[in-house]
């Protein structure tokens, strides 16, 4: 029995790569912004990079048309924006009791709040963005 499909594995990769770049820009973004305004500007470059990674690395077999997968892929990920953000607010509430380093405290509830919407986006967009 085989542990991940090439494909989750594809997109783990691709997610791994979107993240990055999603959580390294949030840093740029809080030189300027709040930390929840820097957790939705960061989102939207990974938004942006994930749609290019899935389109052209996992799901290269859609029979959707573009329009209607970068219309499908907005939506499922503003259900991902929504988790992002309200783990990472919240985990930032937390950790901010014990850890006295802002930048640590957000960089670290940032990442989690990254994480958490890994397997629900994975079912969304083999499901019904790039079916």
């Amino acid at each position: 029995m085989k542990f991940m499909s090439l494909q989750f594995s594809f997109f783990l990769l691709s997610g791994a790569l979107a993240s990055l770049l999603h959580w390294s820009s949030r840093f740029l973004f809080s030189l300027y912004f709040d930390f929840q305004t820097s957790i939705v500007l960061a989102f939207l470059v990974g938004l942006l990079s994930g749609f290019i990674f899935l389109r052209f690395f996992v799901f290269k077999k859609s029979q959707n048309s573009i329009q209607s997968q970068a219309i499908r892929y907005f939506t499922i990920n503003m259900l991902a924006l929504a988790q992002t953000f309200a783990v990472s607010v919240l985990m930032l509430n937390i950790l901010q009791r014990y850890i006295e380093d802002k930048a640590i405290s957000e960089a670290i509830s940032h990442a989690m709040g990254i994480v958490v919407p890994v397997f629900t986006s994975y079912l969304g967009h083999k499901y019904f963005t790039f079916r």
